[in-house]
């Protein structure tokens, strides 16, 4: 098959729910770990070096997904690595907020310039690693939910709001100031590399929300809002990547907060057709592909498979196709070679 000329075009129409006969690939993130299986270069120690090496790692890395049929390039700097490094989100990290005292007491001010200082290098480096026609995808990662996390960790959270009503309200607006801070800077600076922005807050698991939907609309969605006008404001559309059943509050992102697109599915819940039904011509659906389907089945399955989501969604607009989830180091390069083929099989019959 022919190189792929990327045109970052393509998946932002995708993200406006423009009609379109054919499927851009999309995915949340693909592991430098697969990716230097598949091109037998260590990646991970480039990432790990200076600017030259960093860069280089950028070049080729959005060179080989460009080349096989990817417009967009995803990176993101997230804002966790300022707080615990993530380690409260993933349930490891003790709670930095327990008091008014504590809430007030953290450096709020500051986060903004923390972040650029360690993230500004990264994205200097994407910058003028990016081949011609492609862009990049997210830009400042996590969304309010998983920040909160990485400071108060879920079941304290949970306590939190019960105990202390008012430092749990306060804390949301705390969040959302900086992140607001940040995306505001960012899309100033580096508003030129990317072409459609995302938010990654996981709001669920296979059966229902993490919180309740009232706790949902009236702490965390409005910061949602503030980043979609953000993002706009600037002539570029808003993705969110949630997983879970986040059935609930679904018309909310989309009415309240202005979402322009949403990612992130998984057989165990939904199969993609269901989204589609639901939220087909409202919204851009991007994924499709189930994770565990990648990771465990051969590549005539796999095929077979993405053939049937692609037929599933054919006459929606706003459709890109990948994983549900994430290319993560686990899944088989096999696997997930087979699903952009099948992807680019069918784009080049549709043309």
């Amino acid at each position: 098959m022919e190189p792929h000329q990327p045109d970052y075009r393509r998946i932002v129409d995708a993200a406006r729910n423009k009609e379109s006969a054919c499927f851009p690939l999309y995915e949340h993130n693909v592991s430098e770990i697969v990716l230097s299986q598949i091109l037998g270069r260590d990646l991970t120690a480039l990432f790990a070096g200076d600017h030259r090496d960093r860069t280089e790692a950028f070049r080729i890395a959005a060179g080989y997904l460009g080349s096989i049929g990817y417009d967009g390039y995803a990176f993101e700097g997230c804002i966790t690595q300022l707080v615990q490094g993530g380690e409260a989100l993933m349930g490891r990290g003790e709670s930095l907020i327990r008091t008014r005292a504590d809430l007030d007491a953290y450096p709020w001010e500051g986060l903004p310039d923390r972040y650029f200082e360690h993230f500004a290098p990264w994205f200097d480096a994407l910058r003028e690693a990016l081949p011609p026609g492609m862009q990049a995808i997210a830009g400042v990662g996590n969304g309010p939910f998983e920040i909160a996390q990485d400071f108060v960790p879920l079941t304290e959270l949970a306590y939190l709001e019960v105990d202390e009503p008012e430092v749990f309200a306060l804390l949301w607006r705390r969040i959302g100031d900086a992140m607001h801070a940040i995306w505001d800077r960012f899309l100033k600076e580096y508003g030129d590399v990317f072409c459609l922005c995302r938010t990654g807050d996981d709001l669920g698991f296979k059966t229902s929300l993490l919180m309740r939907p009232e706790t949902l609309r009236e702490h965390v969605l409005p910061q949602y809002g503030r980043i979609a006008d953000l993002v706009h404001a600037h002539g570029k559309p808003y993705l969110l990547h949630s997983c879970g059943a986040i059935w609930p509050i679904m018309d909310d992102l989309i009415e309240a907060c202005g979402i322009d697109a949403k990612h992130s599915n998984e057989d165990a819940i939904a199969p993609f057709s269901l989204w589609l039904e639901r939220y087909g011509g409202r919204i851009g659906l991007f994924g499709g592909i189930d994770m565990n389907v990648l990771c465990s089945e051969d590549e005539p399955t796999i095929r077979e498979y993405v053939r049937s989501i692609l037929q599933s969604a054919k006459g929606y607009p706003g459709v890109a196709i990948g994983s549900g989830n994430q290319i993560a180091h686990y899944v088989p390069p096999a696997g997930f070679l087979a699903m952009v083929e099948t992807v680019r099989e069918y784009n080049r019959d549709c043309r």
